[in-house]
């Protein structure tokens, strides 16, 4: 509704999905149960709804036990001289609620999301709302129809608080005031009292500001999708909200009252005691799981971060209305833009390790991956949105790890000239006393000109060349691997206190580059390099061929100065893998050269197992097919369990 509330038609979906650990001893069961229903709903809906659902994130950690996070992204297309705005114009003008009939569900659902859970949040659950995708589709075309039709001059969606937020934020916006009638508003359930009906956050509303003597056109359009259609009350002078219920005068306040003039608050902030502690344990005193770096690729591609989530998107419905040209599993997600040759792309990021750590340098790492995926599939990053999910603002190292991650965010942003064009904040994501990590999520979209300039994943061909744009550095803190094969907790990561350190004009340079290589047509495949490091990558592109026909690689890695681990599993950020003929290498080499992007060729598309040699020697050798086996089930073979 965010979007079409624009005027835009909604033409891609997106969520970012966390949760607690699936085998976790004491909360396994429960987190299965959690993400097996919150999947189920975001398919439901959206598959109902009939937009596509085209990519995401799922990541799992331990600090989402109690807490799950689902961050849900939606993408519209519209013309920029029928963009709508939420603005309650025009004195004299009448105002209309339309959609659903509103209840009793979700009152104090904002307020619920403002404050911290216990033992007694089961009796919250009545203040979740309850959604039908069948009549927000109504709602949908109604609206479009309406904003067709030249009567409407301001819309907005009953969001959180409902109808006391939208009516207050149209008026403030227009520097108006109302006149609201709640004995008119549609009603699904009898004797609601006006602070119900003021609060409520049943799904599927909006209000709107019609044209004086318009209203009935816009009665006669929702009547046809047999929607609900009601004047309620009218813009009038002044910048005042009064609300009226059986002729008794319920409220009489000031609008900005209640938004431009609400204190604002300003909490204490601090980096917490262990920011500042000397920290004496090293990742290297750890004794890895195993020794044998086949096992290890293996254990990181069948970990819950890393192994394929497409038990998660096959529940999706991503082909529907036929735009979509790269399915989720990739890097970022691509939908074509009809009657145009252009192409738009899209991805989610987050890592809360990385913030938890260090916020503003983990910030700024999940805003240069969120650009780098899309550069990845051949788009130029454009604008950002955002969710900002923490724990209790009212903890001053939550606050100031807050204010960090927003200084981050800022930086890298401005580095890649991408404006923030939306967001959230989610505060209060606790439960007894235990909080999230900070957990920003990064929507990053991009712009391709050309569909024919489109880069996937995979290699392609046998014999092309395989080359790493950017540098690979000891980077094994906080990683994939360090988790999941030296077997550290997230909190002794954030004790130990490392993150991989980010050059924003390298991660340029290095993006820019392989822009360059896809506008030319001169790559044919691109990764990024991230969770489980280049091992990971090219495994993942080995099996995510065009045509679903594995490929093998045989890779020469070279670095004295630094472990086989870090080599292989390091997260060095700023690295993309791609591939590429062999007569393109001279050309592809002097375009990094001119960018001064570190370059080098590291091997080629050979055969059907993955050969890695480091310095020389043999690190690992693997069918591709047992590698893509291990990837392809492990999150299937855990939910089964």
């Amino acid at each position: 509704r965010d979007v079409f509330t624009m005027g835009a038609r909604p033409i891609a979906l997106m969520n970012s999905l966390r949760f607690g650990h699936l085998n976790d001893a004491k909360h396994g069961r429960r987190n299965t149960s959690i993400l097996k229903g919150c999947v189920n709903g975001i398919a439901h809906y959206g598959n109902c709804f009939g937009t596509a659902t085209v990519g995401g994130e799922v990541v799992f950690d331990e600090a989402y036990n109690l807490n799950p996070l689902v961050n849900a992204f939606a993408l519209g297309i519209v013309r920029k001289d029928q963009i709508f705005f939420g603005k309650a114009s025009g004195v004299g003008n009448p105002v209309l609620y339309v959609g659903a009939k509103t209840g009793r569900d979700g009152i104090h659902g904002a307020t619920m999301a403002s404050a911290e859970f216990d033992d007694e949040a089961l009796e919250k659950r009545p203040t979740v709302q309850v959604g039908d995708p069948f009549l927000e589709k109504l709602l949908l075309e109604a609206c479009l129809e309406a904003m067709r039709s030249g009567a409407i001059a301001g819309i907005q969606d009953m969001g959180a608080a409902g109808l006391t937020s939208s009516s207050v934020e149209m008026a403030a916006r227009a520097g108006t005031g109302l006149e609201l009638d709640l004995t008119l508003v549609p009603q699904r359930e009898t004797g609601m009292t006006a602070y119900e009906m003021m609060l409520s956050e049943s799904q599927e509303r909006m209000l709107i500001v019609a044209h004086k003597g318009r209203e009935k056109q816009i009665v006669e359009i929702f009547n046809k999708w047999d929607l609900d259609a009601v004047v309620v009350g009218k813009v009038v002078e002044g910048n005042r909200l009064k609300v009226f219920h059986n002729g008794e005068l319920m409220a009489d306040l000031p609008v900005d009252a209640v938004t431009n003039e609400a204190p604002k608050y300003s909490r204490p902030m601090s980096a917490g005691s262990q920011k500042s502690e000397v920290r004496s344990q090293n990742q290297k005193d750890r004794k890895p799981k195993t020794e044998n770096q086949n096992e290890a690729l293996k254990l990181l591609l069948a970990s819950p971060n890393i192994c394929s989530k497409r038990w998660v998107y096959q529940q999706y419905d991503h082909m529907v209305r036929t735009n979509t040209a790269i399915l989720p599993g990739a890097d970022a997600a691509v939908v074509r833009v009809k009657e145009t040759r252009r192409a738009i792309a899209m991805c989610l990021d987050g890592n809360g390790k990385f913030c938890a750590v260090n916020p503003k340098e983990g910030a700024k790492l999940i805003v240069a991956e969120s650009a780098r995926n899309n550069v990845c599939v051949g788009a130029k990053p454009i604008a950002v949105t955002n969710c900002l999910n923490f724990a209790s603002p009212a903890r001053p190292e939550v606050m100031w790890s807050f204010s960090e991650v927003i200084d981050g965010i800022k930086e890298a942003c401005e580095m890649f000239e991408t404006p923030i064009v939306s967001g959230n904040v989610s505060f209060y994501n606790e439960t007894d006393g235990r909080g999230i990590l900070p957990t920003p999520t990064i929507g990053m979209v991009g712009l391709i000109e050309d569909t024919r300039k489109i880069v996937t994943q995979g290699f392609k061909n046998e014999g092309d060349l395989i080359a790493l744009l950017g540098e690979t550095k000891d980077d094994l803190a906080a990683s994939e691997y360090a988790q999941t094969i030296l077997g550290f907790s997230t909190d002794e990561l954030i004790e130990i206190g490392e993150v991989p350190q980010i050059d924003l004009n390298l991660e340029k340079r290095v993006q820019h580059t392989c822009l360059n290589l896809a506008d030319k047509f001169l790559i044919k495949s691109a990764h990024d390099c991230s969770d489980g490091g280049i091992a990971v990558a090219i495994a993942e592109s080995c099996f995510s061929s065009l045509n679903q026909n594995e490929k093998g690689a045989e890779i020469e890695l070279k670095n004295e100065n630094l472990s086989a681990e870090a080599i292989l599993f390091g997260e060095s950020p700023s690295r993309i893998v791609v591939s590429f003929s062999a007569d393109k290498s001279a050309e592809i080499e002097a375009i990094a050269g001119n960018n001064n992007c570190p370059f080098a060729v590291i091997g080629k598309v050979s055969g059907k197992n993955l050969n890695i040699k480091i310095n020389g020697k043999p690190a690992i050798i693997a069918p591709v097919a047992e590698l893509e086996n291990v990837w392809a089930k492990s999150l299937e073979n855990k939910l089964e369990r």
